[in-house]
């Protein structure tokens, strides 16, 4: 049977441009795998790895106008868009090469012989060491800062792991055009190709988790599809870390106070936030708890004039698009559900954005109106009027994990006054922000880009400095001779790299 072809389609019309690739075999997977597992040394050396994780950011660069007319060609994101996401992952890239040269991601540890302690103290030193082949999980929604060239391949690398990405099937051009970009940069800093490499199909998806040589995977994308590769991780003889980022609903509670103070400001930033990039954020404010009465009427008024200003947009596909379509018109036709601004359907290609309204006492146990607790990916949120404090504190008991939870409050409760809300937000998400709007997610090493699960299936962040430690394990050496030992451990520390001895920093 010949091998099923592999087109990059116009979301803007739904019609194929062109055939970018095939669909990889089982054989071929187990090639690719074998491949990078073979080159893995070549990534040992630090100074390297640094040079390459640079080199392709500035192939990225220099390549800015080519790798945005073929994303923009099969995502419709636009080129504003795509030109600042082209600049995180170049940003991304150095970053990690920062990171690199530093060295505090090995994490070492020297305690020296100590016959005084009880019991007493062998000579031990400990530092992280690169898991091996590293399987990468494209996402749909950002063809650059989560694909082929985005973080969870730039951090893999950094560690010293080669990758391994699983292309998205909505933009196979843009996947084939960074790779090869990435293994030009590679081959400049006499390291072999094979340290990156792509494969696509849903097939080549299932191969690349179950390959006994894949020692890690890290996925952006649906429940669905990422709890299946964390069971199929989970099942195998060897079971291996599966870094998932899986969907987020991102609450917002504005205090009634805040509503008060500036709802219309409140309105307004909403409506931009959840229809940036047609909806399809991870990190979209998708549910809200506002106030019922007047200082809740006139955010909900704000929002109406931010979402209807809104043209239609364009989603990453059509099969996205329809789920879209259905999800709302679900959602809308539950009792006591109301569409201030109908979402739906554009047009043939397109789709409107629009806010839903239900009272919080609906939420606040189990029922049908559960389904307003779920995601729904696109340009959509769900506002949901409370009356008290407690309606609040009872809906978000009932909210799954999420990348992020937002607070709004107004200047009287900065001093302390809202820290119960905040409180009960914590438990629900790895970012909390207070006054901001989560859309948008800084590269720096505070950042931590997770949450309980469904948001992640791991307590890793897949953005930000921290984000190398999913691909690193941790080993001890005891009682070994210096000249035995790792160079980063050795007692003279000829790297120079920061490390605690004896329990003080060094």
């Amino acid at each position: 049977m010949a091998a099923a072809p592999v087109w990059s389609v116009d979301p803007r019309t739904g019609n194929p441009r062109e055939q970018v690739a095939v669909e990889a075999t089982a054989e071929e997977v187990d090639r690719v795998v074998r491949a990078a597992h073979a080159v893995r040394g070549a990534l040992a050396d630090r100074t390297v790895r640094s040079a390459f994780l640079r080199t392709a950011a500035d192939l990225l660069a220099e390549a800015q106008e080519h790798v945005i007319e073929a994303a923009d060609a099969e995502t419709a994101l636009g080129p504003a868009r795509l030109t600042g996401e082209l600049a995180r992952t170049a940003a991304q890239l150095r970053a990690f090469a920062e990171v690199v040269d530093e060295g505090a991601f090995l994490d070492i540890h020297i305690d020296h012989e100590d016959g005084s302690r009880t019991p007493p103290w062998p000579d031990l030193r400990r530092y992280k060491i690169p898991l091996g082949v590293v399987a990468v999980y494209a996402a749909s929604n950002f063809p650059l800062a989560f694909s082929v060239p985005g973080g969870d391949t730039a951090s893999a690398l950094a560690a010293g792991c080669p990758v391994v990405v699983k292309a998205h099937p909505d933009h196979p051009a843009t996947s084939e055009l960074c790779a090869s970009l990435l293994r030009r940069a590679a081959a400049r800093n006499g390291l072999p190709e094979d340290v990156v490499s792509v494969v696509h199909g849903f097939d080549a998806g299932v191969e690349l988790v179950q390959h006994p040589l894949v020692a890690a995977a890290g996925f952006t994308g649906s429940i669905r599809g990422g709890r299946a590769l964390f069971d199929a991780a989970a099942a195998r003889p060897t079971p291996i870390p599966f870094h998932g980022e899986l969907g987020s609903l991102n609450p917002v509670v504005v205090t009634a106070a805040a509503a008060a103070e500036r709802g219309e400001q409140i309105g307004a930033g909403l409506g931009g936030s959840m229809t940036l990039g047609a909806g399809q954020f991870c990190t979209k404010p998708g549910f809200v708890l506002a106030p019922s009465g007047e200082a809740g009427d006139r955010l909900l008024k704000s929002l109406t004039e931010t979402v209807s200003g809104t043209g239609s947009g364009v989603m990453l596909d059509h099969r996205m698009r329809d789920a879209f379509v259905a999800g709302v018109a679900e959602r809308a036709a539950l009792p006591d559900v109301e569409a201030p601004v109908t979402p739906g359907a554009g047009g043939e290609h397109t789709v409107s954005a629009g806010f839903l309204t239900v009272p919080a006492q609906r939420l606040a146990e189990e029922g049908p109106h559960d389904a307003l607790l779920e995601e729904c990916f696109g340009p959509v949120t769900v506002v949901a009027r409370y009356d008290s404090e407690d309606e609040v504190t009872a809906v978000l008991s009932r909210l799954p994990g999420n990348l992020t939870a937002t607070l709004q409050i107004a200047t009287e409760e900065a001093d302390g006054g809202a820290a119960g809300l905040l409180a009960a937000l914590t438990p629900l998400a790895g970012r909390v922000l207070v006054n901001g709007w989560p859309t948008g997610v800084a590269v720096a090493p505070a950042q931590h880009h997770g949450g309980p699960y469904p948001a992640t299936t791991s307590t890793s962040t897949s953005v930000g400095a921290t984000a190398i430690e999913r691909w690193l394990r941790p080993v001890s050496y005891q009682s070994t001779p210096d000249a035995l030992l790792p160079p980063e451990l050795r007692e003279d520390n000829p790297q120079g790299l920061p490390r605690r001895v004896d329990g003080s920093r060094a």
